[in-house]
């Protein structure tokens, strides 16, 4: 199908779109609510299976199923999709929000996060195989229940699924300026505990080992550690200690946020931390630091330049200038990078204000967007002999 087709094509079902936009976006389906995000499973598996593709349910246990869908062609690539039916509203807060279309906004919880790019998955694969596209081994697209959460429940099946792939698609939105995403920070998550030693504040306050004044030390010289380490940051976000005003505290803690580019930074300002929390300022006070890595680094490398260069081809035959960008959060994308597997992510359509009241998708994006996907899809089939 040449590129003015495939648009014709996908104009042609944006009504549909935006009807099923509407549909899901109206759905309860936060990471918790199990019964909604398999509501969102059933109805994706069943646009899937009325295409002939088979459709896997996996048990999410206590959190929602994901899904595995497989397409089996004539060809040799393999390749993976990846999108999430978790949002990270609260039960009712759909009701409270309902889908709008306001010029050429759709707003609405997980419109952009990621509604949006799962039925831009969904569209661009009943475009290829409605033209008979089948040079490909496998496509296979993981439509996992708990990304907004860090993917617990999935995120060894999105590993099994990754390997031996020549490239992974994450259908996460498009950053608000249009631009992909080919790099991502990788996460570190750690808590801080310091031991001391409780006393009277008002008559013993002497035999007191305040814990809560030695975390401040140690919150003080961690958080130096910032622009010392290239792409590397920390942030120290969740405080506790003490039990009352008149009670020296014994125990503190703090929880820690760790995020680089790439994995020698990483491990660089996880070392710097360790030597940070190797003493004490306060006498008789104890520090223990636990906690690792959880997600490594998305980093841009020889098979991200492959697949950018597929895609900047795709975007220009479906009409716009393609972009990519780096940034600091996390997604499934880290997972599949970890593991040598060329990824690019934010190839859903164009959104914003993700996880707000004011959530949006910009409609004008969708077709091209869509149309891209399914162009980078053929390309990378065709790369493969």
């Amino acid at each position: 199908m040449p590129a003015d087709q495939l648009l014709s094509f996908l104009r042609s079902r944006l009504d549909d779109y935006l009807k099923d936009l509407a549909e899901l976006s109206a759905m309860d389906c936060g990471t918790y609510d199990k019964a909604g995000v398999d509501a969102v499973g059933r109805i994706m598996g069943e646009k899937y299976a009325a295409l002939g593709f088979a459709v896997e349910r996996h048990d999410g246990g206590e959190l929602g199923d994901s899904l595995v869908v497989r397409w089996q062609g004539g060809g040799t690539a393999r390749l993976l999709l990846i999108g999430h039916l978790d949002t990270v509203y609260a039960r009712g807060w759909p009701g409270e929000h309902p889908f709008t279309i306001e010029g050429e906004l759709a707003r609405g919880p997980g419109t952009a996060d990621m509604k949006g790019g799962l039925l831009s998955g969904y569209y661009a694969l009943e475009a290829l195989k409605s033209e008979g596209f089948d040079h490909f081994a496998e496509i296979a697209f993981v439509l996992n229940s708990d990304e907004e959460i860090g993917s617990p429940s999935s995120r060894a099946l999105i590993a099994r699924e990754a390997r031996g792939r020549d490239a992974t698609l994450v259908l996460e939105p498009g950053r608000e300026n249009g631009d992909i995403v080919s790099a991502r920070k990788g996460l570190a998550s750690f808590t801080l505990r310091v031991q001391g030693r409780a006393a009277h504040a008002g008559v013993e306050i002497h035999k007191g080992r305040n814990a809560v004044h030695e975390l401040a030390h140690q919150i003080i010289e961690l958080q130096a550690l910032n622009g010392r380490i290239p792409g590397a940051t920390l942030n120290v976000g969740v405080v506790q200690g003490g039990t009352r005003p008149n009670v020296v505290p014994a125990e503190a803690s703090a929880q820690i946020d760790v995020r680089a580019f790439e994995r020698a930074g990483l491990d660089a300002i996880i070392a710097a931390m360790r030597e940070c929390t190797s003493s004490t300022i306060v006498p008789e006070t104890t520090v223990t630091l636990e906690g690792g890595i959880t997600n490594g680094p998305m980093e841009r490398t020889a098979g991200t330049e492959w697949l950018l260069g597929l895609c900047r081809e795709a975007a220009a035959d479906a009409g716009f200038e393609l972009h990519d960008a780096a940034t600091g959060g996390g997604s499934d994308g880290n997972t599949t990078a970890g593991l040598g597997v060329p990824t690019l992510d934010g190839l859903g359509p164009v959104g914003g204000a993700a996880h707000s009241p004011r959530e949006y998708l910009e409609i004008p994006s969708i077709v091209p967007r869509t149309a891209m996907l399914a162009g980078l899809i053929r390309r990378i089939a065709a790369s493969k002999p």
